[in-house]
């Protein structure tokens, strides 16, 4: 009876534990290979004005390996008085809002909860700021630092013009094109300060707050968009993406969901893909995995002190070009990584002094532009790693990577048991289970006969 109730107990226990474990990992909120991955946005108060304040705007992507891709960032909040913009330098709302209260100059913005984006490169220099009109488009922190950051200035009505009054706005949303980032609530911190040209006079904001964001994975999409694939030069199977990795082709959806290559229609069903209303829906070429991106992996020669891999990108999207794309990929030969032939490299070395994450993307002008789907949809690498005599072999899968993140998203391996096997380690592997049931059917015997 003890024994029944303590498994009454201890089930109920782990099956909380179980379904915590998968609601948890599933929403790929805490990356492992960047854990204190962010979006900061500071918001500096540069002077007060007769009925508020004007204030620069700046988000800093500081984020190794995700970066905003066209059509940009989207940034939204709401008021927490009825405060108004009257003017914006660097970016505009997208909705002016109900004015009607005001007569003479109209306010830039009404709105209690305003949605501001980027201005487009080539606006004219009297809009401008510093760090602004890019098209929303903001590079990660380790492959461009120089522009992983977007700014706007703006200034503020009916806000309240001391550090007293100012009220801190609320409900941060961050989208970037779409949703998968999630702000915490606008923390004062110390006023930022600013140093001249010459650095020889320094100044400092009136008032400065932050609010941090963070990625979701889970929250941006509900399904993965990107697999990985396998291949070696000592055998001969390709291993796939595993069927329906990213969703399953549905013969019954109407023309548009995916579209076969060798289709008569191609040409018509591409131009009218609805990219003149800003259509972000993937248009897919049809394939049994349905992911917009897949990466492959080739084990592809090996010498005495080095091996050998071959690395392609393809991209399955007939409605999306990826510009400033990027790989991230684990692997425990990276530590001695002899050259890489066409991607740029650095070590991320998220566990310190363990070197086994890589950080990859384009040659400027050579392959930093990954087409849409079509011949020309694919970039591609080789890398030389010198073997560690200690560490390397082709057995048991050692020469595949352990993940990888395309454009900060995680791609889906195939399953263990399914990679490429040496020749001869599946003779290997079955002969003790063979020389065990040799023993077993002696032994059978011999218990018979003694009978």
């Amino acid at each position: 009876m003890t024994l029944s109730f303590r498994s009454l107990i201890g089930f109920p226990a782990l099956l909380f534990f179980l379904l915590s474990s998968f609601s948890f990992t599933s929403t790929e909120a805490y990356d492992p290979l960047d854990p204190n991955g962010n979006i900061t946005i500071k918001w500096d108060v540069i002077s007060w004005t007769a009925d508020g304040y004007v204030a620069v705007v700046t988000m800093f992507n500081f984020q190794k390996y995700r970066h905003i891709q066209a059509p940009g960032w989207t940034l939204g909040w709401t008021w927490a008085k009825k405060e108004v913009i009257w003017s914006m330098m660097g970016s505009q709302t997208t909705d002016q809002g109900d004015c009607s209260r005001f007569k003479g100059n109209l306010p830039h913005c009404c709105r209690k909860d305003p949605t501001v984006i980027d201005l487009l490169p080539g606006t004219p220099y009297n809009q401008q700021i510093a760090n602004c009109c890019k098209g929303g488009v903001i590079n990660s922190w380790v492959q461009d630092p120089a522009n992983a950051a977007s700014s706007f200035q703006v200034s503020v009505g009916a806000s309240g013009t001391t550090n007293k009054t100012v009220k801190l706005p609320r409900n941060f949303t961050l989208k970037a094109p779409g949703p998968g980032y999630t702000c915490g609530p606008a923390k004062i911190v110390k006023p930022t300060k600013f140093f001249t040209q010459d650095g020889r006079r320094m100044t400092q904001a009136m008032m400065t707050w932050n609010v941090t964001c963070t990625y979701s994975q889970f929250l941006a999409q509900k399904t993965p968009t990107c697999c990985v694939s396998l291949s070696s030069f000592y055998n001969n199977t390709i291993v796939p993406c595993p069927a329906c990795t990213c969703g399953c082709r549905n013969r019954t959806a109407p023309l548009g969901t995916c579209v076969d290559p060798n289709s008569n229609l191609l040409a018509s069903v591409i131009s009218g893909s609805g990219k003149s209303n800003g259509n972000l829906a993937p248009l897919l070429q049809c394939t049994s995995h349905m992911c917009p991106i897949r990466v492959h992996w080739h084990v592809k020669q090996n010498y005495k002190e080095y091996w050998r891999v071959k690395v392609t990108i393809t991209n399955f999207n007939y409605r999306m070009n990826y510009t400033q794309w990027n790989l991230v990929i684990q692997h425990p030969n990276f530590d001695n990584l002899t050259r890489s032939f066409s991607f740029n490299y650095k070590p991320l070395n998220p566990y310190q002094n363990i070197n086994d994450t890589a950080m990859l993307w384009g040659v400027k002008f050579y392959n930093d532009f990954l087409n849409q789907a079509g011949p020309l949809g694919n970039v591609q690498s080789e890398f030389l790693f010198q073997k560690d005599k200690s560490a390397f072999t082709f057995e048991k899968g050692w020469a595949f990577p352990r993940r990888i993140y395309f454009n900060g998203d995680n791609c889906v391996m195939p399953q263990p048991n399914s990679y490429p096997f040496l020749p001869n380690s599946s003779r290997r592997q079955n002969a003790p289970i063979l020389m065990l049931l040799i023993a077993i059917l002696a032994a059978t015997m011999i218990l018979f006969a003694g009978i």
